[in-house]
């Protein structure tokens, strides 16, 4: 039974805001035209600029771990969260997730409808929930459809691969983009049914190939918001290859409104790689860069150990830096010229350019301290000069209050 009350301490607290100008369209091609939804204060769809997602792999129920997966998560980018509410216990703690979190919260619900409510009740910013896994759904359906209106929040549907209808299976002869997108609209249909139009949807397969043509025919079918996913694409490496490859492919076209890049990796490294996906697809602004040349008998310097270094020293850079490591004289003056901190390295020295003009000449063993020192100066002058957020954001989103459902609108 759906609760119609819920006390929670209401806290004037804005959300994160990056200070960055939105960036919704690709250099590439014109975006799809989609229908927006909210996620708190994160559009989605309508031309808003396209989010990242997350979803953390905490129990809910501590929520101090929770909390701090989050914060990690915002710091690395992360646009909105999601986490898994399999029990009671997990339900209970969301209202003190939701009040404390930096980014919108979605509640991830399987099975047990009450938690839908609950998490609704818990000012949650939206729910994910599948219908062909919601015990009797056609008789719930309306009154989750009916809460969510009453609090303001949208809801996430779609399938996976593997949760496919098993009669959708059969007619199909399985997870194929005409079975997927086959439960996806049946699905759709039963929100649009009752009224309820503030969802998007999602179709995922582990298979790149798969998933680019499942997510193409969906988007010929009508105007919903697509949350885009490889499911279940595997550890870092793969993954990421995978989740490259179809959200290059899709996001190219204009096809997606927000990502999560699934990983068998800690869900920082799926933020990452995301916004990177958006930021060289000229979707998100450039945050620091580093261009690199290959391995090769040129190099008169290991140019693996010196880019491999001079990453990592500068991880927690979020000013957008673009950095040359290069180790040869045909490429390396050129590339260190164009960017606005390079080196061209040989004969067991580098020459040190900013912004076009050779400033030094270094000894090798020098070259990654002067990188860094020189990095971090410019970054610095960057933050004061309000060019380079304190985070490594995503998508401006507005102030909001928390009420009894969540962000006000």
């Amino acid at each position: 039974m759906m609760s119609t009350t819920h006390e929670t301490e209401t806290t004037d607290r804005p959300f994160r805001r990056t200070g960055e100008p939105d960036v919704s369209a690709s250099p590439l091609h014109p975006r799809r035209a989609s229908r927006r939804i909210m996620v708190g204060p994160v559009p989605v769809g309508g031309g808003a600029p396209v989010s990242v997602q997350s979803m953390t792999n905490t129990p809910t129920v501590d929520v101090g771990a929770t909390l701090q997966q989050i914060a990690e998560l915002t710091a690395a980018g992360c646009d909105i969260v999601r986490v898994a509410v399999p029990s009671q216990d997990d339900a209970d703690a969301l209202p003190e997730i939701v009040r404390r979190s930096p980014i919108p919260v979605i509640a991830d619900i399987h099975f047990q409808s009450r938690y839908v409510f609950q998490a609704i009740d818990a000012g949650c910013a939206a729910v994910r929930v599948n219908p062909g896994n919601i015990r009797k759904f056609a008789e719930v359906g309306p009154a989750i459809c009916k809460a969510a209106t009453d609090a303001g929040i949208s809801l996430r549907i779609g399938v996976n691969a593997g949760s496919l209808d098993k009669e959708l299976y059969a007619k199909y002869g399985g997870p194929t983009p005409e079975a997927l997108v086959a439960s996806a609209l049946k699905e759709a249909r039963m929100f649009e049914d009752v009224g309820f139009h503030d969802f998007k949807i999602s179709v995922k397969h582990h298979d790149p190939v798969t998933m680019v043509q499942t997510y193409r025919l969906l988007a010929s079918k009508g105007d919903w918001p697509l949350h885009l996913g490889v499911t279940e694409a595997g550890p870092a490496w793969q993954g990421t290859i995978k989740s490259c490859l179809a959200f290059g492919a899709l996001l190219a076209e204009g096809i997606g409104d927000t990502i999560r890049v699934s990983l068998s990796a800690p869900p920082v490294e799926e933020v990452k790689v995301g916004c990177k996906i958006l930021e060289y697809l000229g979707l998100r602004p450039r945050r620091f860069d580093i261009i690199s040349c290959p391995s090769c008998g040129r190099a008169q310097v290991d140019v693996i150990q010196l880019a491999n270094a001079v990453t990592e020293g500068l991880k927690d850079v979020t000013a957008p830096i673009r950095v040359a490591v290069m180790g040869c004289i045909v490429n390396g003056p050129g590339e260190a010229r164009e960017a606005d901190l390079g080196v061209a390295s040989g004969n067991g020295k580098g020459q040190i350019f900013i912004k076009g003009k050779v400033v030094a000449t270094v000894p090798e063993d020098r070259i990654v301290e002067t990188l860094l020192e020189q990095a971090n100066r410019i970054a610095a002058q960057m933050q004061a000069d309000g060019l380079a957020p304190s985070t490594a954001g995503g998508p401006v989103v507005v102030p909001v209050v928390h009420g009894p459902h969540g962000p006000a609108r």
